[in-house]
């Protein structure tokens, strides 16, 4: 037996590059056990994923975790979200996943607004504008260009979905990741006919909406798991909602997630509905709201830059007037999904390193940009900035996001904050208590405060002013003439 001081649960944390588990204990929100395993992304036309990796990836991220794993009492998923997962009447994927991240249907994306009644029907009926990351715009796009696939259809799932279901055998979804589904409607919390009948998807392909605290089912008999039969599956959710959990925020707390994709959110008690579409009006996993912006080009895009430079991703210099817009896979936010990187004011005496922390600056902007327009009146200017994710413990984010931001930051010590999410889901299953109570319990936003400092002015309005310059070229096709 482990020696934990309450009983065990189990969250999973099933991402675009690999499945994470932790087995946390219900008392204290101690980590006992954690396992990891990855999954492969295509990098060709688009970006998909075989549904089954990710189990597979779950099986070998529990076996890591050892005996606790076969202690717990309740386990949920949060996952991913926005990805289309087509199965066929035997539960198999009819094809790989399409993933939040490709942006093929961003043609099918604007034809539905414009066939829909503009943005203002969207953001009033599902709370956001669908861009390409969109489910709704893949399913589209998939009727286009893959009916036979649509025709092999007899189930219709988001990542954390499948995963849910080959645990419980049941197909379940929650209002959290629903809600960026773009066929979700926010203002009824129903499933919208309309969108459905418009895109020709039969509502009774979609998984039922399970509320917070209610049991979305159990594990059936499998011999891949630890789990015993009949242990307590939580309804999950999408990974912001769940890193959301993961923290215990109240509304109006900001935060900013620094991963493969950026995103600014905060919880809200009013329910989001942005026409210029810049915030995505999604449900957290409770009975709130999350307004949010996400941007694609964020730590890989950073990265890449680093690397084609030979640079240590810390290698920053300060100084210079050099713009990057790292716009590498089209971008959600602002809506250019076929733009490519831009730099402009390169000088002979540019650095490499300035160049390098131009990437940082424009990644940083596009979601400083945002921000505003996801905080309510309510919210505290003063408040610290809590900078989660990946890139959240790096030095140079910190400083870039310091210095655009002009807030305190707040860096969680907590590491996989969706995982302690879903952790925080299935333990409210045992105890009653709502999830983010649970984590405000565990303490999970613990972490050292970084002094603001003054705000780089001048760098943001550079940066703004290249970008509004610079708007006819942006979104054109990288193999345009």
């Amino acid at each position: 037996m482990s020696a934990a001081e309450g009983p065990l649960v189990v969250g999973v944390d099933t991402s675009t590059q690999s499945t994470k588990a932790l087995v946390v204990d219900v008392a204290t929100g101690r980590v006992v056990a954690s396992g990891q395993a990855p999954h492969t992304v295509t990098s060709g036309a688009g970006r998909e994923s075989d549904p089954r990796q990710w189990w597979d990836a779950l099986c070998e991220a529990l076996r890591q975790c050892g005996e606790p794993a076969h202690e717990a009492a309740a386990v949920s998923v949060g996952g991913q979200q926005h990805g289309l997962v087509t199965l066929d009447e035997r539960g198999e994927p009819v094809r790989p996943a399409l993933l939040w991240n490709d942006v093929r249907s961003a043609p099918q994306a604007a034809r539905l607004v414009e066939e829909l009644g503009g943005a203002k029907f969207w953001a009033e009926r599902t709370g956001s504008v669908p861009t390409a990351s969109f489910t709704v715009t893949k399913w589209a796009w998939l009727a286009e260009h893959e009916p036979e696939s649509v025709r092999a259809t007899r189930a219709v799932r988001l990542p954390h979905d499948y995963l849910t279901e080959r645990l419980t055998g049941e197909g379940t979804t929650d209002r959290g990741d629903a809600s960026g589904t773009g066929w979700w409607a926010s203002a009824t919390e129903r499933y919208d006919e309309e969108i459905l009948a418009h895109v020709g998807l039969d509502p009774a392909l979609l998984p039922r909406v399970v509320r917070s605290g209610e049991v979305a089912g159990t594990v059936r008999g499998s011999h891949d798991l630890p789990f015993s039969r009949g242990t307590l599956v939580a309804c999950g959710t999408g990974d912001n909602a769940a890193a959301a959990l993961g923290l215990g925020l109240r509304p109006g707390m900001p935060v900013m997630s620094l991963g493969t994709s950026g995103t600014v959110y905060a919880v809200s008690r009013r329910r989001p509905a942005d026409p210029s579409g810049t915030v995505a009006g999604f449900a957290d996993a409770r009975n709130e709201w999350l307004p949010l912006a996400c941007t694609l080009n964020c730590t890989l895009a950073v990265d890449r830059v680093a690397a084609l430079l030979g640079l240590d991703r810390e290698a920053v210099e300060p100084g210079g007037r050099v713009t990057l817009l790292p716009f590498l896979d089209g971008e959600r936010t602002p809506n250019l999904p076929h733009a490519s990187g831009l730099l402009y004011g390169l000088r002979h005496d540019t650095t490499g390193g300035q160049l390098l922390q131009a990437a940082y600056d424009g990644a940083v902007h596009s979601l400083l940009d945002a921000l505003d327009l996801v905080l309510d009146e309510d919210a505290d200017p003063s408040a610290p900035l809590l900078l989660i994710g990946g890139g959240a413990r790096g030095r140079a984010w910190q400083e870039t996001v310091r210095r655009l931001s002009g807030r305190p930051v707040q860096v969680p010590e907590a590491k996989e904050l969706v995982a302690l999410g879903a952790a925080a889901q299935a333990a409210g299953l045992l105890t009653g208590e709502d999830p983010a109570a649970v984590a405000r319990r565990w303490n999970t936003a613990r972490g050292p405060v970084l002094d603001p400092v003054e705000r780089d002015e001048e760098t943001l309005a550079r940066i703004s002013g290249v970008r509004s310059d610079a708007a006819p070229l942006l979104d054109r096709p990288a193999d345009t003439d």
